[in-house]
C-alpha cells in the first residue's frame, strides 16, 4: 500500500515536499515513480528512484527543481518540489515496481497511491 501527503495550494515559485509511504516488506526492491494528472490530461511521469541503488530519473520539464530521494528505513520516498509554476498543477501520485529498471511509463507499475493535489496559484 502506498499513501501519499504533503500536497497543498502554493504560489508560484514557492516549494512543496511530497511524501510516498509504502507499507510491507522489500521496500528497497522496489523502483518508485512519481507521476502527476492535470485536469482533461493523461498521467505523466516525472521522476523516478530505483531499488536500493537509488538512481534517478526526472523527466525534462521538472529536471533542476524536483529532487525525489528515499529512506529505506522509513519506507518512504519523497518529491521535494522548488520553483513551481502554474503548469505543475495537478494530482501527484506515486507508484512502485519491483525491480532495478528506471522508468516513468505509468504501464509499467504495479501498485499505486491515490494521490495528493498540488495547486500553484497566486
Amino acid at each position: 500500500q502506498l499513501v501519499e501527503s504533503g500536497g497543498g495550494l502554493v504560489q508560484p515559485g514557492g516549494s512543496l515536499r511530497l511524501s510516498c509511504a509504502a507499507s510491507g516488506n522489500s521496500f528497497d526492491s522496489y523502483t518508485i515513480g512519481w507521476f502527476r494528472q492535470a485536469p482533461g490530461k493523461e498521467r505523466e511521469g516525472i521522476s523516478c528512484i530505483t531499488t536500493n541503488v537509488g538512481g534517478t530519473y526526472y523527466t525534462e520539464s521538472v529536471k533542476g527543481r524536483f529532487t525525489i530521494y528515499r529512506d529505506n528505513a522509513k519506507n518512504t520516498v519523497y518529491l521535494q518540489m522548488n520553483s513551481l509554476k502554474p503548469e505543475d498543477t495537478a494530482v501527484y501520485y506515486c507508484g512502485a515496481r519491483w525491480g532495478l529498471h528506471a522508468t516513468i511509463d505509468p504501464e509499467e507499475y504495479d501498485y499505486w497511491g491515490r494521490g495528493t493535489q498540488v495547486i500553484v496559484s497566486s
